[in-house]
């Protein structure tokens, strides 16, 4: 099976804006722009999974309609991380030693209070590993740039722990709109 990881359109937001969880708008040409380089590349047809927020699943719905996919499906174990009270802060607003111990902690911390990219790792693998039992021969995927890294990792087939470190440790390169694509 191969799957097509695509990133959410840039959402409206100032730079440097700790969101994972929070559902934020996209501006709409930002989403038609996203939308016309998506429908060249992406199979007609496949079934269309996406995160449940807002900056997702208004492309994937207008995605479903571009490529016969029929409606997209959501899934909330596609949804980015939840950074608790971090969450629509300035990352240079946060404290240091909150962000040091993150540092220190990346599978089990919980930012903000929020989840652990360990919590997360759960249920993106389970998302994994139901699309491969699944066996389509083609899906697309709607998510965010955390969720694009784990589902990369689970690749590796790493054990959950080393699975969500190595996500973690990993620099982030995903631009939006960015389409990444992986055989199961």
């Amino acid at each position: 099976m191969r799957l097509y990881l695509v990133r959410h359109p840039r959402p409206d937001l100032p730079s440097g804006t700790c969101y994972g969880r929070s559902d934020v708008a996209v501006p709409p040409e930002q989403q038609a722009l996203v939308l016309q380089a998506l429908i060249s590349v992406l199979p007609r047809g496949a079934p269309l999974y996406s995160s449940p927020l807002l900056r997702c699943s208004g492309l994937a719905s207008e995605l479903a309609n571009a490529l016969d996919c029929g409606a997209a499906i959501p899934d909330p174990r596609l949804a980015e991380m939840d950074f608790g009270s971090w969450e629509m802060r300035a990352w240079n607003d946060i404290k240091r030693e909150e962000i040091d111990a993150w540092v220190k902690d990346l599978v089990d911390y919980r930012p903000g209070g929020g989840e652990s990219v360990l919590d997360m790792a759960r249920r993106v693998r389970a998302f994994h590993d139901e699309m491969q039992q699944r066996r389509h021969h083609h899906a697309i995927v709607i998510c965010h740039a955390g969720t694009i890294r784990l589902l990369l990792a689970c690749q590796r087939g790493l054990p959950l722990a080393d699975m969500a470190l190595h996500a973690g440790r990993t620099a982030h390169k995903i631009d939006y709109g960015e389409v990444m694509i992986i055989d199961c």
